[in-house]
């Protein structure tokens, strides 16, 4: 089981390139946050992961709150906004501009990328492109809580496929091919994926975190043994004796490492597929509890609704599958 495979499966990691900027000092852009934005980057999308990928020149980034010292991004660098912090991207650090949330939408009467620039001043050249990641955060995501508020991928330490890819970015953003579109979408989920791989094995030994623990050999044993199998009447000691720790030793490192116990882990887990299950059509509750491991409606409604707040049955009544893809129509 590639247990990182699975859960960007089950949170419809979806992604897309819209805008291909190209700058010149001095200057500064402000991306509000992604839930502003949302609506009109990724239509249907319940959360949006931000990146930027510089081509050429260089850039400073902040989190507009400040909490963070500001990077230095350059030329073949990626940076990733995983939970959609406001930032401001500039050509010195601390620059301020307001945000315009109208600038960000998808153009319908052109070919994507959307381009920008050149824009601001005469100085260093600087050109970005920049892409958003659509993907569920309820009522799971435990990739994006392993991940930093900014995450900085340098052109030193990338690995030979992120330049192919950027390469490859590149040549289609230059050449508007048909079909662009959906392979810069393509390649903006490859560029996600192996940068957070390349972040988790970046991470200290004794560092903590979900992404810690699938790198630990019995933790992330034990992991792939809940994504593999959700369904199976899991304990803490079963888990144990089949990664061959005692079952002390094991829930203190498992606990150590995702922060949580191993059966709440897997009954989160489970309403993350469940909640994938009520968007089918044709499926009822009981055949959805059984999936997951429930042996009763009653039992497997009580643990939905404490995940969720609400019940799978209000939970379906506010989705809508259209063309493979969910959109929410009404507020939960």
């Amino acid at each position: 089981m590639d247990v990182l495979s699975e859960v960007l499966r089950a949170v419809r990691l979806t992604g897309a390139i819209f805008f291909d900027l190209e700058q010149r000092a001095p200057w500064a852009s402000h991306t509000p946050t992604g839930a502003a934005i949302a609506t009109n980057v990724m239509p249907g999308a319940e959360h949006v992961i931000m990146f930027h990928a510089v081509t050429d020149g260089g850039l400073w980034a902040e989190v507009t709150d400040g909490s963070i010292p500001p990077l230095r991004v350059e030329a073949g660098d990626i940076l990733v906004v995983p939970n959609a912090d406001a930032h401001v991207l500039s050509s010195s650090p601390g620059m301020r501009v307001p945000a315009d949330v109208s600038q960000y939408y998808r153009p319908t009467d052109r070919q994507l990328p959307f381009l920008v620039g050149p824009r601001d001043g005469e100085g260093e050249r600087t050109h970005i492109i920049c892409g958003y990641l659509g993907c569920d955060v309820r009522p799971f995501n435990p990739v994006l809580h392993g991940l930093p508020r900014l995450l900085h991928s340098r052109a030193a330490e990338n690995s030979g496929t992120i330049s192919q890819l950027f390469r490859l970015a590149a040549d289609e953003t230059a050449m508007a091919r048909s079909g662009g579109e959906l392979v810069l979408s393509k390649i903006a989920e490859l560029m996600f994926v192996d940068v957070v791989r390349r972040y988790m094995q970046s991470l200290p030994p004794d560092s903590s975190g979900w992404l810690s623990g699938l790198r630990d050999p019995h933790v992330g044993a034990s992991l792939a043994l809940l994504h593999g199998r959700p369904g199976e009447g899991w304990t803490v000691e079963t888990l144990a004796r089949d990664v061959g720790l005692s079952r002390s030793a094991f829930a203190e490192r498992f606990s150590h490492f995702v922060q949580e116990t191993p059966i709440h882990y897997l009954a989160r887990w489970r309403m993350q597929l469940a909640a994938r299950l009520l968007e089918q059509h044709g499926l009822g509750i009981a055949q959805i509890a059984a999936e997951v491991g429930y042996d009763s409606d009653a039992a497997f409604n009580r643990a939905f609704k404490k995940c969720t707040g609400i019940t799978p049955g209000a939970w379906r009544q506010n989705r809508l599958v259209t063309n493979g893809g969910i959109r929410e129509v009404a507020q939960s």
